[in-house]
């Protein structure tokens, strides 16, 4: 089952070849339903609605990520990095020094302890991009600040979690994700990945429910005025990554200010496949497309420039 939501209100529900519309409801809602009662999301879900054009509503700009906290500040974006095989070949042409690179030292950790016979696998790379008010809708911008020195693509898969109110996480169901990032500030110094990831990132349009395929294979392409300047084949699923998602997800949730009862988090579980590494320089106007069969409809994201900002200086009151 597949589901996407609308910025109007309504979701639309995908299973095999029949698409309908649940109008006037948001999946944060039902997924809410479905936790508090113990019930399968699908159970909660009511039956009926008009037959609808997703490919239509997609073109239209009318999807939203698939869910989206109704308090922004209740949303955490975050994710993990060094977790597919082949992402850290990347990362070490950023960060090579003689001998092992810090980051090819931690996917060579996640090689040999991230997926565990039993119990609890080595701790993965983690990073934080910010609250729902980065989280841009299918078709949006990707806008990059005025003081970014890039804004690159990095095609994931994403896991959407609600924490029920005995602080359980539940997972929802998986999309596709653009976890947007400055891959030129982070190749200044490894200690800047913090600063480069505080971008906005792109997920949906549709969001898949129940587990996720083991071998999932994809393409991310750049279009610059229509035509690919950019096309590369994207590999996730355990079967290709160093840890399993269990792995990751232990050890984002084993925090306790990661498990308040009624937020939301969206967690990106890394990749192996940038256009920075092959030398591709964005520019404003370049469409980010990222596809895979699994998923349904591609996640498409124009990129666009942020105005220059005057300094914002700290105002300190004295009371």
């Amino acid at each position: 089952m597949h589901l996407s939501q609308l910025k109007a209100g309504g979701v639309v529900v995908r299973n095999h070849d029949a698409t309908r519309l649940i109008p006037g409801a948001t999946l944060f809602d039902l997924a809410g339903e479905a936790i508090r009662s113990g019930r399968s999301l699908l159970s909660v879900i009511p039956e009926g609605g008009e037959a609808v054009d997703l490919p239509a509503l997609a073109a239209q700009g009318k999807l939203d990520v698939p869910l989206r906290h109704p308090e922004p500040a209740r949303m955490f974006l975050t994710g993990t990095g060094l977790t597919h095989t082949g992402s850290a070949s990347a990362r070490d042409a950023m960060h090579a020094t003689e001998g092992l690179s810090d980051s090819m030292k931690m996917f060579r950790m996640g090689l040999e302890g991230g997926k565990p016979a039993q119990g609890v696998g080595v701790q993965p790379e983690w990073f934080y991009k910010g609250t729902g008010a980065q989280a841009v809708a299918p078709g949006d911008p990707l806008t990059s600040p005025a003081f970014a020195l890039d804004g690159g693509e990095e095609p994931e898969i994403a896991g959407f979690y609600i924490i029920a109110s005995d602080g359980t996480p539940h997972r929802v169901g998986f999309s596709l994700a653009n976890e947007f990032s400055d891959h030129v500030t982070e190749r200044i110094n490894y200690l800047f990945l913090a600063h480069s990831k505080l971008r906005p990132a792109s997920f949906g349009p549709e969001l898949l429910v129940g587990d996720l395929p083991p071998d999932i294979r994809g393409t991310s392409r750049i279009l610059r005025n229509g035509a690919p300047i950019f096309q590369a084949e994207f590999l996730s699923g355990e079967a290709n990554m160093s840890h399993t998602i269990a792995n990751l997800e232990h050890h984002h949730f084993k925090y306790a200010i990661f498990c308040q009862p009624g937020d939301l988090h969206v967690h990106m579980f890394g990749t192996a496949t940038l256009s920075f590494a092959q030398g591709v320089q964005t520019e404003p106007g370049d469409v980010f497309e990222i596809s895979a069969p699994d998923f349904g409809l591609p996640l498409s994201n124009p990129l666009a420039a942020g105005r220059e900002d005057a300094t914002r200086p700290v105002a300190v009151s004295v009371l």
